[in-house]
């Protein structure tokens, strides 16, 4: 007897989100029994998407940057696209993708609808013009979904605030493939990279993952950065991550061309991130926004110290001088003197390094995640009456 395979779509802006933030979760339902297929505009990930055995659709319309336009031309070429393949299920990642995807997806009579937060676009200190504009949005879209499976839990009480219902909500936490990112590499990874980078086996090396945006916290990070090297001349500084010139904040060149001056090693994009956080003694991240940051889960899951702000998502990695150190968003001071109290204190990295791995074990499993998600689509096709999968 053929096994039943219920369709399940995905629907991100970039092809990126599909395989680096989504793969394996969407590995995972595949595995559990579900026809997977991606939709994102199309880039250079689509053929490691395809490789998964899931489906890759194009999306004319998707863009990061802000074009209402085009937005509405995605919103138009995805009704399309959902009426002529009748997924069983549309499953959106927030932020713009959020909006037109669930709407969308109720327009087309979808019958299962699921959104994923993955942290609020606005936050309270945002300009009120910018809250109202999220928010109202925010709360159109959740009226089209049948679930919202919230990443944060700092997101709940805003979300009921936006009268969405309580029955919708489901928080999801993260997690990150503890296979893959490991409190200890399989060989002498960490040598071997040193060297290739020409990193001293005595240097403490800080590291950053993220794109080139000053979202990110890179204006802090590089002003931080000349106050610990002046310190400390042998600390080195990786940044590695693409530039994404969609974005209005992209960095200047001239801001990386002046930060490589003064010692921060660009790494550009790179596959063996997994490999890199060994070559790092400690973990940096200084970004004003987050749901909750991947890049910093897998740093922990790799034993490594953090520093972090002390802003939503990060303060579910980190635990304030348990696992790492807590500073304020865009305070370059506070983060110099994080950064340079964990060179000149070695025993609070070990420290620091061990509560992070243990952490990432208890809490930052994705196959944690993806058997929430997987049971809310139970749960939510029993209810729509489609077929849920079978061996």
């Amino acid at each position: 007897m053929k096994a039943i395979q219920p369709r399940l779509i995905h629907l991100t802006t970039a092809d990126i989100s599909l395989e680096l933030l989504l793969g394996p979760q969407l590995q995972l339902f595949v595995d559990a029994g579900y026809e997977v297929i991606g939709i994102s505009a199309p880039g250079p990930f689509v053929s490691a998407i395809e490789a998964r055995g899931i489906r890759h659709i194009a999306l004319e319309g998707a863009t990061r940057s802000m074009s209402l336009s085009s937005d509405v031309r995605a919103l138009g070429n995805l009704v399309q696209i959902f009426r002529e393949l009748a997924p069983d299920i549309v499953h959106t990642h927030n932020p713009k993708p959020g909006v037109y995807g669930r709407i969308a997806g109720r327009i087309a009579r979808v019958p299962v609808v699921v959104n994923t937060v993955h942290g609020l676009y606005a936050q309270p200190t945002d300009s009120l013009k910018k809250r109202l504009v999220v928010y109202a949005l925010e709360r159109l879209a959740s009226t089209c979904s049948d679930a919202e499976l919230v990443q944060n839990p700092e997101d709940v009480a805003t979300l009921r605030k936006l009268l969405v219902s309580q029955s919708k909500i489901t928080v999801l936490g993260n997690g990150v493939d503890l296979n893959r990112f490991t409190a200890t590499p399989e060989c002498d990874v960490r040598s071997q990279l040193r060297l290739e980078l020409g990193l001293p086996d005595s240097a403490v090396v800080f590291g950053a993952i993220g794109r080139l945006v000053e979202e990110k916290g890179y204006l802090e990070l590089f002003e931080a950065w000349e106050t610990v090297h002046s310190k400390h001349p042998t600390a080195r500084l990786l940044v590695v991550g693409p530039d994404d010139p969609e974005k209005p904040d992209a960095l200047p060149r001239s801001v990386v061309e002046h930060a490589a001056a003064a010692g921060v090693q660009f790494l550009g994009m790179r596959d063996d991130v997994e490999d890199l956080y060994h070559a790092m003694d400690v973990y940096v991240l200084a970004s004003h926004r987050e749901g909750f940051p991947r890049s910093a889960m897998e740093a922990a899951a790799s034993r490594l110290p953090l520093v972090l702000t002390n802003i939503r998502g990060c303060r579910q990695v980190v635990t304030h001088r348990v696992n790492g150190l807590l500073v304020n968003v865009r305070q370059p001071t506070q983060l110099a003197n994080a950064m340079v109290e964990l060179i000149e204190h070695p025993e609070l990295r070990e420290r620091f390094g061990t509560a992070s791995a243990q952490r990432a074990i208890e809490e930052f499993d994705q196959e944690s995640v993806a058997s929430i998600t997987l049971a809310t689509y139970s749960r939510l096709l029993a209810v729509a009456g489609s077929t849920v999968p079978t061996e």
